[in-house]
């Protein structure tokens, strides 16, 4: 019986939409959709061929192709080779449609000026000031479920700036209160970037238009680029967004964002407009740039780069993360930015305790404050940057306070050959963040001071005294097995000016020796020549009246070539004999004086 009944209700069900199909033409419907859509809104639907009924699974009319063009565009806004209208039963009884859900396969959706609508020049004019927004019927958002498949989007706000979101799948679902699930995937490609996007989450349309609010539970992104590492950078997040639009603005919050092996939270904040103003405020636990910006190499491929570069002539901090870009349209937006991290890796460089504090006013951005510890040291950088004029001048403000300078410049591939823990303040300016452009083009000055420097591979001190023990047989030296030189502390004025940077007022000393001198550094071609007067103040024996003499004698010594094999110049002969003669015709002198007085 129990069979039966079952049988006997399929039946039923069969018959009465065979029935329905056989008295309901579908395309009796077409004109009331099409006067639906354009009462409630801006566009004309038209669609192409017959409608026809769909039986199962789900009752449906298909449609051919469809196009929904906004007043005077010329170009339609939605256009499809197919939709599919889910339908409710029971309503087409009484010869009414409810749409339940709208499907369309393979849709171009074109946000371009040509999909605007154009009005004729002697349509009315609304009044100044900003209007209220309107409370529509929200006809669009009374569907039930809203799925696209096989989908492209194609935005575009200027001629020279269209964007192509790709296999756009989307899937949206409304209860009676006018909330909604949502799912969707894309895939956006643009001057060989190609970045994907997947996300779960949902949406209250309640409040439409004035307000909308959306929860994103996930959203996963992958972007592939050159320039970023060969595996892309991808990720992982979720969020708050609420969008106003009486306000104009639109707030992200909750925001908790990876990317590879770094991770961002905070929340953004925008007022939209002709200009629109941001407000940023994140935090990091971890940021690492060197996975983000491809930097990392092994040893032997530093070793290998710095020897093409030797070669070649060319700087080896050429092939830094510091892109060829200018700064990207700051004067179309004003904004702030507060960024705090706890640990940042770049270039093998782990920064703590960042603090970033910049403010942007139409492409006047000053950079309040970028300061960090950097291993012992700390570090902070102030500045400008006007970005209105033809080219971007940069006005910063470095300070660095015992910062280890070996790793500086193992950071960007420089032989460390001197070490020690820097100190500098200055003033630089510039047109370009390239680092081609700060080796090559920058100007500016600065203060340094160096703490326990010293310079591996050549001992000084050994080096001259050896040069004046083969001069005179008279003294001799003490033998030492360091290979290095070292002083307490070395301080120097510098001037960059293009590429060359100028030390003056060259000065340090230690128990051993005290030095004196200036010199000049090639930063674009990796040479340096400096000129130094060295006085080695211990370890002579021998000739009383020599070892009285020599640590009280500047010997000159020139350091010059290339950075990678560096070559030294000293001259003793002239010096010592000069230095003897002066001595004797001093003593000669006394010893006159000392006859007349007797």
């Amino acid at each position: 019986m129990r069979r039966l009944l079952t049988t006997l209700f399929i039946l039923l069900v069969v018959a009465g939409l065979t029935a329905m199909v056989a008295l309901i033409n579908p395309n009796d419907f077409r004109s009331y959709m099409i006067t639906q859509v354009e009462q409630h809104s801006d566009y004309h639907l038209a669609l192409e061929g017959d409608l026809r009924w769909h039986v199962w699974p789900q009752l449906s009319i298909l449609a051919g192709r469809m196009k929904l063009t906004a007043t005077g565009a010329p170009v339609p806004l939605v256009s499809a080779e197919n939709m599919r209208l889910d339908v409710a039963l029971w309503p087409l009884l009484s010869h009414q449609l409810l749409v339940k859900q709208v499907m369309l396969k393979g849709a171009v959706i074109t946000l371009t000026p040509d999909s605007a609508s154009l009005y004729p020049e002697n349509a009315p004019i609304a009044p100044a000031g900003k209007p209220e927004p309107e409370e529509g019927s929200g006809w669009s958002w009374n569907i039930g479920s809203l799925q696209l498949a096989d989908s492209l989007l194609i935005w575009q706000r200027n001629a020279n700036e269209q964007l192509n979101l790709r296999d756009l799948n989307l899937q949206m679902k409304q209860d009676d209160a006018r909330r909604a699930s949502i799912e969707f995937f894309g895939r956006l490609n643009r001057d060989q970037c190609d970045l994907t996007v997947s996300l779960n989450g949902s949406l209250d349309m309640s409040q439409y238009p004035r307000q909308v609010s959306a929860h994103m539970d996930q959203f996963n992104y992958r972007l592939r680029a050159s320039g970023l590492p060969e595996q892309g950078i991808e990720g992982e997040g979720a969020l708050n967004a609420d969008y106003s639009a009486v306000n104009q603005t639109l707030t992200l919050g909750g925001l908790t964002f990876s990317a590879n092996d770094s991770e961002l939270s905070g929340q953004i904040s925008t007022r939209l407009g002709e200009q629109p103003v941001y407000q940023l405020d994140l935090a990091a636990k971890t940021l690492n740039l060197d996975t983000l910006l491809g930097l990392q190499l092994t040893g032997d491929n530093e070793a290998r780069v710095q020897n093409q570069n030797a070669s070649s002539g060319r700087p080896v901090i050429a092939n830094s993360a510091l892109t060829d870009h200018a700064p990207f349209n700051l004067n179309d937006f004003s904004g702030q930015l507060n960024l705090s991290a706890q640990s940042v890796l770049y270039h093998g460089l782990t920064m703590t305790d960042l603090q970033v504090k910049a403010d942007n006013r139409r492409g006047q951005l000053t950079l309040h404050t970028f300061t960090g510890k950097l291993g012992e040291g700390t570090f902070n950088l102030t500045g400008t940057l006007d970005a209105n004029g033809e080219q971007p001048v940069f006005h910063l403000q470095p300070q660095l306070t015992l910062v280890a300078l070996g790793p500086l410049l193992k950071a960007f591939a420089v032989p460390q050959t001197l070490t020690g823990q820097l100190s500098l303040q200055g003033e630089v300016q510039g047109h370009n963040f390239t680092m081609n452009d700060l080796t090559c083009a920058w100007q500016g000055s600065a203060a340094m001071t160096l703490d326990n420097a010293k310079l591996e591979g050549l001992n000084i001190s050994q080096l001259i005294q050896r040069a004046v023990t083969r001069t005179n047989g008279h003294v001799r030296a003490e033998e030492r097995a360091e290979r290095y030189s070292q002083v307490h502390q070395l301080t120097a004025n510098a001037t960059l000016n293009r590429g060359n940077l100028r030390l003056i007022n060259l000065a340090g000393d230690s128990d051993l020796l005290a030095l004196t001198g200036d010199g000049t550094l090639n930063l674009p071609a990796r040479q340096c020549d400096v000129n130094l007067q060295i006085r080695v103040l211990q370890g002579w024996k021998g000739d009383q009246q020599l070892v009285r003499m020599l640590p009280s004698t500047a010997i000159p010594l020139r350091v010059y070539g290339s950075w990678h094999a560096l070559n030294y110049q000293l001259n003793v002969d002239q010096l010592l004999r000069k230095r003897l003669e002066d001595e004797v015709k001093k003593r000669l002198k006394e010893w006159k004086r000392q006859t007349r007085e007797r």
